[in-house]
């Protein structure tokens, strides 16, 4: 299950097509110049995925419910909504984050706590604007 769980994520991270392309015309902007080239900084939002308060869930359920969480975010992710996702390599209390590329804080804040996981209190999220400059890696 633990390589299925990193093959799926590093799938996420590095498929570069798009099934959907979001309109970003609504996003807060703003140039910035640095050594002669000008960057559009972007505002995204990134989310921090923290253990919930629920572990009560028998093995199987774990399984199902992380599944879910699995197939919610990579869905997210095909339609352009979500840039980057993935776990953290140790055994904190932050288990992961995923960075939104959407218009606001309550938008990212929505489709955040629908996730499967947060849904059933195995984990909780802690939001965050981030400036990015676009094209530089993110998209």
């Amino acid at each position: 299950m633990k390589i299925l769980f990193t093959v799926l994520v590093l799938s996420l991270f590095f498929n570069s097509t798009w099934s959907q392309d979001v309109d970003t015309s609504n996003f807060e902007t703003f140039n910035y110049e640095s050594e002669g080239k000008v960057y559009v900084m972007q505002q995204y939002f990134l989310v921090f995925l923290k253990k919930g308060t629920s572990k009560s869930e028998n093995k199987e359920e774990a399984s199902k419910i992380q599944e879910q969480h699995l197939a919610y975010l990579g869905d997210l992710y095909k339609k352009g909504i979500i840039c980057m996702n993935g776990p953290f390599g140790d055994d904190g209390d932050i288990r992961g984050a995923t960075v939104y590329r959407v218009a606001s804080a309550e938008e990212a804040l929505r489709l955040a706590s629908g996730d499967p996981a947060v849904e059933a209190g195995r984990l909780s999220i802690e939001v965050h604007p981030w400036w990015l400059a676009r094209d530089t890696g993110v998209r």
